[in-house]
């Protein structure tokens, strides 16, 4: 049986997946930070280096191919002036201002108070922990915006 399949469905089907691809992690964040607290605090240091890449390798090259599947669908429908349309660009530059403008650089120092605090003391510190509720809940932030969006999008609402 053959299954019909247009180039519209085939950039839907990419956009959805960078979507997953980009944004998906972030809701994995504060779950890796309490289990790597717990289990092995020495190795902090490495996982917020490895944030900073995830965020350079796979989010920030995730979020233009959102951006440009996104802005084929809306010109294939001509829904440019849709709000759905409108708040998916706000989410994807939300998105992008907050993976690389606040998450990175604070995983960066992220990793370099726990290197510093358990060189010294052994143990994180107070500057440590505030950071990183503030970047976990950042995190937990950014979940809710993609999940809004999938919803606002879904349900294209003001089409």
């Amino acid at each position: 049986m053959l299954v019909a399949v247009s180039l519209y469905d085939v950039i839907l089907s990419v956009h959805i997946m960078a979507v997953v691809a980009a944004f998906g992690v972030m809701f994995a964040y504060p779950i890796f930070v309490g289990v790597g607290r717990r289990i092995d605090p020495k190795g902090l240091p490495l996982f917020h280096r490895t944030q900073q890449q995830v965020i350079r390798r796979l989010i920030t090259p995730g979020l233009v191919v959102v951006i440009l599947a996104g802005i084929y669908l809306a010109a294939k429908l001509h829904a440019f002036s849709d709000l759905y349309v409108g708040w998916g660009f706000v989410a994807a530059l939300a998105l992008g201002g907050l993976a690389s403008g606040y998450l990175a650089p604070r995983e960066r120092k992220l990793a370099e108070l726990a290197e510093a605090d358990l060189a010294g003391a052994g143990e994180l510190g107070g500057e440590y922990d505030a950071l990183s509720r503030q970047v976990s809940a950042a995190s937990l932030f950014g979940g809710a915006i993609v999940l809004a969006t999938i919803l606002v999008m879904t349900l294209r609402l003001g089409s």
